[in-house]
């Protein structure tokens, strides 16, 4: 499968990106540069292979799940660099 231009415009409307016509060409040949990835990794025989969660075989840590006394609100807010009212007071992100 190969991108063209009308492609590559498609699928960067789609993702919601705005992609100037001069920048298209370029686009289109990362596109076509990922798929070649792809086809090469098909290639590659992973009939005998165990699935895999890690590239590393370990463990995760785990603990019991024990309920505590919890309703400590004052202790849990010693640690927060702003605090009002019983709550975590964080700065404004939308105008």
């Amino acid at each position: 499968m190969s991108i063209d231009l009308e492609m590559a415009a498609r699928v960067a409307k789609l993702a919601r990106i705005r992609v100037e016509e001069e920048e298209l060409p370029a686009l289109a040949a990362e596109f076509n540069t990922i798929l070649g990835f792809i086809d090469e990794l098909r290639e590659v025989d992973v009939e005998n292979v165990a699935p895999m969660v890690s590239v590393t075989p370990m463990r995760l840590k785990r603990r019991d799940d024990v309920v505590t006394e919890g309703r400590m609100p004052e202790k849990v807010l010693s640690n927060a660099p702003d605090a009002r009212e019983g709550f975590f007071a964080v700065p404004k992100v939308l105008e």
